[in-house]
This record gives structure tokens, C-alpha cells and sequence, in this order.
């Protein structure tokens, strides 16, 4: 009688037993789909960066993750603007009110630039309340140039007004930055579209880069500003091209014409990059898809 009860104990425990293994197996398992690290990639471009903005205001709408931005020049200070405070709406105010005597002060006597770049930094003092490159909402690495070893710098911490300003000092067009003991000059000298600082040194899944430069067609060119403007223009859109190489996608809005400090299309510039941006989107959604699985 016990060895019978032994044997009913026994088969019991292995119905049990079955009926567990079952229901693991048909059960699905709920599985946290792994994010991509998403690094955004702005370009040089002078007045033609208001298109930037018109790229950031559709990555938000269709709630593209941003987890770094990395600009030079005058992608630097949009992209700095943007990674202190989230919000394309506010971008977008701030852009629309800015003119070119908010950032560009020219000099009476020149010595090493027409302009010493001073407005700028004040312009960045007085629209963004964090203050440190290192405290930004969104990582920000703004690039700049040693002027006396051609290093490309990635400025990772320091005043952020300061930094952005180092970051679009064009040559021959504003004075030199002292920073960290380092005369620095515009990023766009050594690296206009930094994909390679995205996806080599910080790791970045997915380089979304921003080109300004397709197109530098100037018939329109009457001044010692916009000499040196399409001479750099020139030599930035020669040196882009590895650098896009280390980009998963590129979006490159229709800036044509738009010289130096041109200010007054704004928003055909918005505009350009909002359309430009919409057709890069199915392709920034497959990425992240394909990445997740």
C-alpha cells in the first residue's frame, strides 16, 4: 500500500510537472528591445545652418531619440542652443528673432579677424539658462580647430557660450579663441561634419549627419566677408565627403545661394531642412527597427 502510494505521489508530481514545462513554453516572454545610441551630426554652413532647424523640428515630431549632438560652427550653435533645452518650439523663436548684428561685431583696427566674435558669445550668454558645456540636457561636443597644431578639438567641458563661440570662429571673419590654454578657430577648419567623432569616439549606433554644404554655388559674391566665406565653403565641401562615410544617413537640405550672413531667408532655409528631414525619415525608422531585432 505505501509503495502504491509512492507510485500515485510520483505520477502526480510528473502531471504537474508537464503541465508547468507546457506553459513556460507556450507563454511568450516579454523582451526589452535594446535602444540604438542615436548621435546627431550638424554641420558648418554659417546662415545656411537655420536649415538645422527645420531638421530638429521633425526628428522631435516623429519622436526620433536624440542621445548626443555634435556640431561645428554654426551647427554647433544651433545644436548647442537645442541640446540646453529640448525644444524645437523654443528653437525655432529663438532663430526667427536673431539678425546678424546679434553675432557678428566688426572691428574698427582688424589684427587676426574683421570681427571678434564677442555678440555671439553674449547672444548664447543671454538665450540659454545652463551655462557649462558638460550640464546640456543632450550630450553636446561642439568641434573647434587648434589654430597652431590643425587639431580638430572636442570641446567636452567648459562655458558653453565660450565653447560655441571657439566653435564658429571663422578665420579671417572673427578673432581666435583662447580656450583651455588653446587658440582655437572654427571646427570646420579640420572638421566640418565630425561622423567620425560620432561613431569612433563616442560610440554612436546610428550617425544621423546634417551636410549644408551640398551645393556651394555663389554668384553673388561683393565683399572681402563673402571672399573668404565661399573660399572656406569651397574647402569644407572638399573635405566632407570621408567624413560622410562614417554617417548611416544623410540629410542635405537645399541651401544653394544663401550666402555668408545672409539672413533673410530663414525660412525657405527652415523649410529646406523640414523637407529634407521628411524623406530621411522612413530610413531613420528602418535603422532603429533593425537595430531593435
Amino acid at each position: 500500500m505505501w509503495v502504491k502510494g509512492r507510485v500515485i505521489k510520483g505520477i502526480f508530481l510528473s502531471i504537474i510537472m508537464a503541465v508547468f514545462i507546457t506553459a513556460c513554453q507556450t507563454v511568450p516572454v516579454a523582451v526589452k528591445k535594446k535602444e540604438p545610441k542615436i548621435a546627431l551630426v550638424l554641420s558648418g554652413g554659417s546662415a545656411k545652418g537655420f536649415a538645422h532647424v527645420g531638421v530638429i523640428r521633425i526628428l522631435e515630431q516623429e519622436k526620433i531619440p536624440i542621445h548626443m549632438i555634435i556640431g561645428t560652427s554654426v551647427g554647433s550653435l544651433i545644436g548647442g542652443l537645442y541640446a540646453a533645452n529640448p525644444d524645437s518650439f523654443q528653437l525655432e523663436y529663438i532663430a526667427f528673432k536673431v539678425e546678424k548684428n546679434d553675432i557678428l561685431d566688426m572691428l574698427a583696427i582688424p589684427k587676426m579677424g574683421l570681427g571678434q566674435g564677442s555678440r555671439l558669445e553674449e547672444f548664447v550668454e543671454k538665450n540659454v539658462k545652463i551655462k557649462r558645456v558638460e550640464e546640456t540636457k543632450i550630450p553636446f561636443y561642439p568641434i573647434a580647430t587648434d589654430l597652431n597644431t590643425g587639431e580638430t578639438v572636442i570641446l567636452e567641458k567648459g562655458p558653453l557660450a565660450k565653447a560655441i563661440r571657439a566653435s564658429a570662429s571663422i578665420p579671417g571673419i572673427f578673432t581666435p579663441v583662447t580656450f583651455d590654454n588653446r587658440m582655437l578657430v572654427d571646427g570646420g577648419v579640420s572638421n566640418n561634419i565630425a561622423c567620425d567623432v560620432a561613431k569612433n569616439i563616442k560610440g554612436a549606433d546610428i550617425v544621423i549627419a546634417v551636410n549644408l554644404l551640398k551645393n556651394i554655388s555663389n554668384y553673388d559674391i561683393k565683399s572681402v566677408v563673402d571672399v573668404i566665406g565661399q573660399s572656406i565653403n569651397i574647402m569644407m565641401h572638399a573635405t566632407n565627403k570621408p567624413k560622410l562615410a562614417y554617417a548611416d544617413v544623410v540629410i542635405e537640405p537645399d541651401t544653394k545661394g544663401v550666402a555668408l550672413f545672409d539672413f533673410t531667408k530663414k525660412k525657405e532655409l527652415m523649410e529646406a531642412g523640414i523637407k529634407a528631414t521628411r524623406e530621411a525619415i522612413p530610413k531613420i525608422k528602418e535603422l532603429i527597427s533593425r537595430y531593435q531585432q
